[in-house]
């Protein structure tokens, strides 16, 4: 494997699972039709992309929720304001990753997040402090796969492109990455990240 100075971590599915779907029916009673059907409405809307761009508040982006999907209204804002149940630990990865610290890596985050739910999901783990910095999209309001976002990260750190490794579970985020020279890989599970990061 080629060797890298700086890797690159997107949190959600990398850092971090979700129980969305759990999330919807134990926590909050739903069947699993109604709760697939609720998880297609918020995360295929353009509010969910709104939301990590940080240009709207979380309320109002929740209203509007309740203008385009009047009768489900009340189960979003529900999810939207329980994100705290919404995350699963990986604590195998993060040791892994405290790991390859300890070996000299420098460790960044890159990650579409809004605020609330960042804080929410990361608040409680140690994994943020073994990084050297990053950035999340509410920050500068620019979202993966824009390549203005991979390039704000490479100036606000000084960092080569050509010495960097991302790891992120969306293509179009891996390839964006790509695109601008940095180097990356597409995680399909927490058993393959792992198997990765045990190669560097």
């Amino acid at each position: 494997m080629k060797k890298y100075k700086n890797l690159i971590f997107d949190v959600g599915d990398v850092l971090l699972s979700y129980r969305w779907k759990d999330m919807l029916m134990k926590d909050h009673g739903l069947s699993e039709e109604d709760a697939e059907r609720i998880g297609q409405e918020m995360f295929c809307s353009p509010y969910w992309a709104i939301l990590d761009l940080g240009t709207l508040s979380e309320e109002e982006v929740m209203d509007g929720y309740d203008l385009v999907y009047p009768e489900d209204g009340d189960h979003i804002r529900w999810f939207i304001s329980h994100g705290e149940l919404m995350q699963v630990p990986r604590p195998r990865v993060w040791e892994k990753v405290k790991e390859l610290k300890d070996k000299g890596y420098k460790l960044y985050y890159l990650s579409n997040y809004s605020e609330g739910l960042f804080k929410k999901h990361t608040g409680n783990y140690p994994f943020l402090g073994y990084m050297d910095g990053g950035i999340v999209s509410y920050e500068i309001h620019i979202t993966k796969p824009d390549h203005r976002i991979y390039e704000r990260l490479l100036a606000k750190y000084n960092l080569d492109a050509r010495d960097c490794l991302f790891f992120d579970d969306r293509q179009a985020n891996t390839k964006a990455a790509e695109e601008i020279g940095i180097d990356s890989v597409t995680v399909k599970s927490e058993e393959f990240l792992l198997e990765e990061l045990d190669e560097l």
